[in-house]
């Protein structure tokens, strides 16, 4: 058991000196900054836009442009509803095989939903799956209250509690989904956080967002994250897209022995968004560690 308490001890202390390293980078060099020539010239960026290039290894910032920028995550905030589930797994708290109800109010929500109805249930597992391919919105719902001990609301100040611990220091949740609220906000780099600690922290989960489809009912579901198909190397996370955020993406990539995070916000299009990713990934993967 000592053996086994030392382990977790050091593995935390490496997570956030891990961190500490990385908020210290980014404090020196993320605000504003230029943008490289050849990743500007795939499209004009919009007043929305930052981006984020993290060496996942290191915790050194390859790139950064208004990284610490207030924005709207989106459906990247299902990362964090991810991250609770994945967690409350680990605690015992849940199984995969936990079904989860869907109350009036979750069924009610706006797209993209999976749209169950007021009194079904979904299964952990296929929550988790149908969160990262549909990126459903009342499947979010009812996870915040399942968890959140029947109120999305004080989920939402359990997600900003624990995006603390985690070092995203400018992040603030309202909701499970990311759906438009005023008072959401994040950055760059607070998103970059959350993908390196769902990769170190669950890699016996992290499985999970590479997918790229899911069957509900037989009725087989294609995920849009396009970055998986279109990046050499990557393996996972979350787009997201609201009228105000703009097009998100944040994505995992490892090749070589090299592995990076990266998060484009506030793209005017999907396309220009996956593009975007993959000139950042082919431009800074060589410079890591």
């Amino acid at each position: 058991m000592g053996l086994v308490a030392g382990a977790f001890r050091r593995g935390r202390l490496s997570l956030c000196m891990m961190m500490v390293a990385f908020a210290v980078s980014a404090c020196a060099s993320s605000s504003g900054g230029s943008i490289d020539e050849a990743v500007y010239s795939i499209a004009p960026t919009s007043s929305k836009y930052a981006a984020i290039v993290v060496d996942a290894k290191s915790g050194e910032m390859l790139h950064g442009t208004n990284a610490n920028e207030k924005r709207y995550p989106a459906s990247l905030t299902k990362m964090m509803t991810v991250y609770m589930l994945f967690e409350a797994l680990d605690q015992g708290r849940i199984s995969r095989s936990t079904e989860i109800p869907i109350s009036r109010y979750a069924a009610r929500r706006p797209p993209s939903k999976l749209g169950l109805k007021a009194g079904q249930s979904i299964t952990v597992d296929t929550a988790i799956r149908v969160l990262v391919v549909k990126s459903a919105n009342d499947v979010a719902t009812a996870v915040a209250e399942f968890l959140g001990g029947g109120s999305e609301a004080r989920f939402a100040d359990m997600m900003t509690a624990k995006a603390r611990t985690l070092g995203m220091t400018s992040t603030v949740f309202k909701n499970a989904s990311g759906l438009p609220d005023s008072g959401q906000v994040t950055t760059a780099t607070d998103m970059a956080r959350l993908a390196i600690a769902l990769r170190r922290k669950f890699p016996h989960y992290y499985g999970y967002f590479r997918q790229t489809e899911v069957t509900v009912a037989g009725r087989t579901i294609k995920g849009h994250n396009k970055a998986l198909e279109k990046i050499p190397g990557a393996d996972g996370l979350k787009t997201g897209y609201t009228r105000a955020s703009g097009f998100n993406l944040a994505t995992s990539v490892r090749r070589q022995g090299k592995s990076v995070v990266g998060v484009v916000m506030g793209e005017d299009t999907a396309a220009i968004r996956d593009a975007r990713m993959a000139q950042l990934m082919a431009a800074y993967l060589k410079r890591a560690k």
